[in-house]
């Protein structure tokens, strides 16, 4: 993410490759690529083309190898060896993915293993890889390099089916107030000059006091917001807005589907609030009628926004609206990488709160009306967190040490710079869904939590709390 510069003109495709121009990279070829640290990776060559400025000069798109498609990107030739060159192994300091890592493209594989994780599920689900291999083909190129929006250009992380007359631009202005994609900068300055909308089109359903920024994102040029607002959209009220913002999202979201029917889907869209209005840095969205129980369909805070805690207030949104409505919820799957880092984070700190408020035995079933989190998320979570194992697989019991729960659960007062909202004193809704007329803006307090670095070190405590699974739930044994 980098200030734009004033000086960008509208951009230009890459020029057409002359056909007698060599290439001696072929596609699908194995290659060392240079990264901007000066490491060699191993990358697999997806595409090419010849370079802007020099029509015999070539640029490749690779992938690297076990590494997420949002690193994906164009290098130029020099950067490019080829796998059977002997002098990369002497390079001082290089850092080169073994061959073993070269095959089929390594994020299905990582998917399937995120999926896995989540579900439990055995790697028999050939159609969905299948489906997914399609996928991987149809969004392998990023057809947008970057965008423009408010103060800041940031890089597209994937692929996002933008009219094919916008896709071809190297860079797209984005209004961050209406989500209005534009191709030029001019359209973007008269854009900015002429519209009079600063909210996103929807009701204002939570409104909190902004935590003060850390001195370092103030440093790095972000402003300090005043407050903090969500508002909820209807997508059959409101569809362009939410049109634009699905192709929006998808630049930074890989599995994505949702782009265009978004009539059976409620947005909620979070905003920083600043002199000049309301600027989005994140919404999730769920479906109006969700048969299988999904509370989030997709959920995304802006790579400029990233890092301040957004991300725990709106999966907390999502939990307060389905405690409200009676219901137990789980976001859609498969989570992205750092979608799991969030929800799992999440997550743990509900259930800390949870069982260091109940020293007794407690059934999963009682957690998850608690907390609103389906039980196959609260078992993955307290194994992955706590290493829980089987203690009576008759009984349907799970134990784990209740000591590392109160040094996880310890709670410090916050220093001042904090930026971090406590998930579990948000207090989102006072009516039944739906929650707020237009003349209403309820509000709700922030509470900051710190765990001790040295938690996950703790010592088991010798008592255990033991935790009775509901017929029909089960479980995987720790490895």
């Amino acid at each position: 993410v980098t200030m734009p510069d004033d000086t960008t003109s509208a951009s230009t495709p890459p020029a057409s490759c002359p056909t007698d121009s060599p290439h001696p990279v072929a596609l699908g070829s194995h290659v060392i690529v240079q990264r901007g640290d000066g490491q060699w990776h191993a990358c697999e060559v997806i595409e090419r083309r010849c370079d802007d400025t020099e029509s015999t000069a070539w640029e490749y798109y690779v992938h690297y190898a076990g590494q997420d498609r949002r690193l994906d990107e164009w290098v130029v030739a020099s950067r490019v060896q080829l796998e059977a060159d002997d002098g990369l192994g002497s390079r001082k300091g290089a850092n080169v993915t073994p061959d073993r890592e070269f095959g089929h493209r390594r994020a299905t594989r990582n998917m399937k293993r995120k999926i896995d994780e989540i579900n439990h599920v055995q790697n028999s689900a050939a159609h969905d890889e299948a489906l997914e291999k399609e996928h991987e083909e149809s969004t392998k190129l990023k057809n947008v390099q970057r965008i423009e929006m408010g103060r800041f250009e940031i890089d597209a992380w994937y692929f996002s089916p933008y009219p094919d007359a916008f896709a071809q631009q190297q860079k797209l202005y984005i209004c961050e107030y209406t989500l209005k994609y534009m191709k030029r900068r001019k359209a973007y300055e008269r854009h900015q000059l002429t519209s009079q909308v600063k909210q996103p089109p929807g009701l204002q359903i939570y409104r909190t006091k902004a935590a003060p920024l850390h001195p370092d994102c103030l440093s790095a040029g972000l402003l300090q917001p005043s407050e903090l607002s969500i508002f909820e959209v209807d997508g059959s009220k409101a569809k362009v807005y939410c049109q634009c913002l699905c192709l929006l999202a998808k630049l930074f979201l890989d599995h994505k589907t949702l782009y265009y029917d978004v009539d059976p889907f409620l947005f909620y869209v979070l905003c920083e609030v600043h002199d000049g209005g309301h600027s989005l840095v994140g919404y999730f969205s769920k479906e109006k009628v969700s048969q299988e129980g999904h509370n989030i369909a997709c959920i995304l805070v802006l790579p400029q926004h990233q890092r301040k805690g957004y991300g725990k207030l709106l999966i907390d949104t999502a939990y307060q609206i389905s405690i409200r409505e009676g219901k137990v919820g789980s976001p859609e799957k498969p989570l992205s990488d750092l979608g799991q880092l969030s929800f799992r984070s999440y997550w743990t700190q509900v259930l800390l709160q949870a069982l260091s408020e109940h020293r007794g035995n407690l059934s999963i079933k009682h957690i998850s009306s608690m907390t609103a989190i389906k039980t196959e998320d609260i078992i993955s979570t307290l194994q992955a967190r706590f290493a829980m194992y089987p203690v009576a697989a008759a009984l349907r019991k799970l134990c784990f040490g209740v000591g590392r729960i109160f040094l996880f659960a310890h709670i410090v007062r916050p220093p001042p710079a904090c930026i971090w909202h406590a998930p579990s004193q948000v207090r989102v809704f006072t009516l039944p869904h739906p929650v707020a007329k237009s003349n209403q803006v309820l509000e709700g307090p922030t509470r900051h939590i710190r765990f001790p670095e040295d938690c996950r070190r703790a010592p088991p405590c010798e008592r255990a709390i033991e935790l009775t699974l509901r017929p029909g739930i089960s479980h995987v044994a720790p490895s």
